[in-house]
């Protein structure tokens, strides 16, 4: 059965997540920015059925990256298709198929910011290039509008505005998100507009210690969460009733911080500290990324940021599989009706990589602790549950027992190498 076989995906009654009918969504996204540009129908439909198996349900792709002739545009090597010819339209036609198909949504940028930048896309033409998509797709059920791009929408706010307004009046099946800039989200521009429908923020790739690097993509004068991409989550919630998710963590196989090559790369553990800290703060879903997939390098192209590997190795890199354990771990209980309780967290909340993250409802309780390091917490509204350990980085369950007492010391498993996150899990 697909998702949307249940319904339209839709907000839910409680506005923090998202729906199909009456059946709860997880959105477990890929980041795929280059797929129409970069990849043949061929192989789309490999990364795709990669993604498929993997458990993911979106997939987050641009249609309009750069233009012909134009190659100070973006930064990220392209192949040879044109956007402006009906060729290329088919081809895209044709890859969303195959997702449908596969039962996954696509969330497709209209453009990448960039476009926007430098006038291509503009307020004289916005709008007709919204009617062109809306005309194109609508009807189809795997549908999600992202608008942005990697982009600060100060100064544009009207013309993604109006950009909305479009698609929204002749395709209102369709949901409405904004991915935006590194290190900001979409409700600082857009916290009272109705026509966007969740909230997204890219927490983006850099460390504790790289608030500034001189680079073209600092934020003077942004708030900086470093690696704390959990406090964009709350920050959303707190401005804003609708959903949000991080749209952009930090890729698994990118360097930290970006752009120079001689720093360490994310990796599958870190992926997963992301994913686990911001869907447990209270988002309704994550998007995972790596560095090779998302601009399907492989021969003859030009890597960016330090790419390592071609696309079709870095499908197999160990983060992707390891998303779909979370997303199976949200669906085994009621997460609709889930918060972040650090107020069930004895002794307080701790700093940096000792946060242990804690989302729980009535009937279950999730704690995560990446370094897996000791903790206690207040079960007394858990008396007689099951308890288990969950490993991320594998996806098991290890029974422990029932809950018997008030104030429970979890003590995770002392494990080889350096998986040491683990979430301990109360359910009734």
């Amino acid at each position: 059965m697909k998702p949307w076989d249940n319904g339209a995906l839709s907000v839910s009654a409680n506005r923090r997540y998202l729906t199909n009918g009456d059946t709860p969504f997880f959105w477990l996204g890929d980041t795929a920015w280059l797929l129409f540009v970069n990849l043949t129908e061929e192989e789309a439909y490999i990364y795709l059925k990669n993604r498929a198996e993997k458990g993911f349900n979106v997939i987050q792709a641009v249609l309009a990256y750069s233009v012909p002739d134009m190659s100070d545009v973006n930064k990220m090597s392209v192949s040879e298709y044109d956007v402006r010819t009906p060729q290329y339209w088919e081809h895209c036609d044709r890859i969303i198929s195959m997702a449908e198909s596969l039962g996954m949504y696509m969330a497709l940028l209209p453009s990448w910011g960039s476009l926007v930048k430098k006038g291509i896309i503009n307020a004289e033409n916005a709008a007709k290039y919204a009617k062109f998509l809306a005309d194109r797709y609508k009807g189809r059920k795997n549908i999600i509008w992202l608008l942005g791009g990697d982009i600060r929408a100060a100064g544009y706010e009207e013309l993604y505005r109006s950009f909305a307004e479009v698609l929204k009046k002749n395709a209102p099946e369709h949901l409405i998100g904004f991915h935006p800039f590194g290190r900001c989200s979409s409700s600082m521009w857009f916290a009272d507009c109705d026509l966007l429908d969740f909230n997204m923020f890219q927490s983006g790739h850099r460390r504790y210690d790289q608030c500034t690097l001189g680079s073209w993509d600092d934020n003077d004068g942004a708030e900086f969460f470093g690696e704390d991409n959990w406090k964009y989550v709350l920050r959303d919630l707190k401005l804003c009733n609708k959903p949000t998710l991080d749209g952009e963590p930090s890729y698994e196989g990118i360097p930290q911080g970006l752009h120079d090559a001689s720093q360490p790369y994310w990796s599958s553990k870190d992926v997963r500290r992301y994913a686990y800290w911001s869907v447990f703060a209270g988002a309704c879903g994550h998007t995972y990324g790596n560095n090779a997939v998302m601009q399907f390098y492989s021969e003859n192209r030009v890597p960016s940021y330090g790419a390592r590997e071609y696309w079709y190795e870095a499908i197999h890199h160990d983060g992707s599989g390891q998303m779909g354990y979370l997303k199976a771990l949200m669906t085994s209980v009621d997460f609709t009706s889930g918060s972040p309780r650090d107020d069930l967290l004895i002794g307080g909340q701790r700093e940096k990589y000792g946060r242990v993250a804690v989302f729980a409802g009535d009937s279950f309780l999730l704690a995560y602790s990446f370094l897996g390091e000791p903790f206690e917490l207040d079960l007394s509204n858990y008396i007689g549950a099951e308890m288990r350990r969950f490993r991320p980085s594998t996806g098991v369950f290890s029974y422990i027992g029932k809950v018997d007492i008030r104030h429970y010391k979890v003590i995770p498993p002392i494990v080889a190498g350096e998986d040491t996150d683990t979430v301990f899990a109360v359910t009734l």
